[in-house]
C-alpha cells in the first residue's frame, strides 16, 4: 500500500475541512435569503469535502494500524481539531437551516412575509 506522508495528511485534512466549513456557511447564508435550492447544493458540497477529509483520516488510521505511522505533531493535532469542529458546525448548521425552513413554512401559512 502507498504510504501517505504526514504533510499530505495534514494539508488534506485542513484543506477539505476548510472547504466543507466554507460551503456550510454559504448554505446558511442562502437559507437565510430563502434560496433553499442553492443552500441544498452548498450542503452537498460541504458533505463531499467532509467525506474527502474523512477518507484522508481513515487512510492515516489504516496506515497507523499497519505500523506505518507518520508520527504525531502539533500541526496534525490542529488539523484533526479543524476537522472535528467542522463536523460539529455542519451538523448544527443543517439543524438551523431545517428550523428556518419550518419557520418559513409556518409564516407562509400565516401570510407573514418570509425572510
Amino acid at each position: 500500500m502507498k504510504v501517505i506522508q504526514a504533510d499530505q495528511i495534514i494539508m488534506g485534512l485542513i484543506i477539505h475541512a476548510g472547504d466543507a466549513k466554507s460551503h456550510i456557511y454559504m448554505a446558511l447564508e442562502h437559507a437565510k435569503k430563502g434560496e433553499l435550492v442553492i443552500s441544498e447544493g452548498e450542503i452537498q458540497l460541504a458533505e463531499t469535502a467532509l467525506n474527502e477529509a474523512h477518507n484522508i483520516q481513515s487512510s492515516w488510521l489504516a496506515q497507523e494500524a499497519r505500523g506505518e505511522g507518520t508520527g504525531l505533531s502539533a500541526l496534525f493535532v490542529h488539523a484533526q481539531d479543524h476537522l472535528m469542529t467542522t463536523i460539529t458546525e455542519i451538523n448544527l448548521i443543517k439543524e438551523v437551516i431545517e428550523t428556518r425552513q419550518e419557520l418559513n413554512e409556518l409564516k407562509k401559512l400565516m401570510n407573514i412575509s418570509v425572510i
